[in-house]
């Protein structure tokens, strides 16, 4: 397999299992890994850290469907774009921008720099809107 298609491969389990397999997404990550999601001002470094935020993020998410839209990638970039609407559902996700209860629909591109066939950074780009 070469290098791009194993990027591709390694994002797609990615967006499939975070949600329900935090901890086999965190092999996909190298060890000293950065997450970014700047419009909630989010910088984390490394993979407990990570790990907890995904445990509560996804712990407030409630009706989750995901809408992918693109994905392509190099030898060491993943581009992936989607939509995610859900029912924020608690208060576990860090700086939301929307209260517990409403209906989002969120724009979400994700920018992975991979490294040795895995992720090293993870930057999210999002746009937040309420849907009724």
């Amino acid at each position: 397999m070469n290098a791009i298609q194993h990027n591709l491969d390694v994002v797609d389990r990615h967006i499939r299992d975070e949600a329900r397999d935090v901890d086999s997404v965190l092999a996909l990550y190298t060890d000293d890994v950065v997450f970014e999601a700047p419009h909630r001002a989010i910088r984390l470094v490394g993979k407990q850290a990570i790990r907890e935020m995904y445990v509560a993020m996804f712990g407030a998410m409630a009706e989750v469907e995901i809408e992918p839209l693109d994905r392509f990638a190099t030898e060491t970039r993943v581009v992936d774009d989607m939509l995610a609407r859900f029912r924020i559902a608690g208060p576990g996700i860090r700086n939301c921008p929307l209260s517990v209860g409403v209906r989002v629909e969120l724009r979400l591109i994700h920018h992975f720099t991979m490294r040795d066939g895995l992720i090293a950074r993870e930057q999210t780009f999002e746009v937040w809107n309420r849907i009724p």
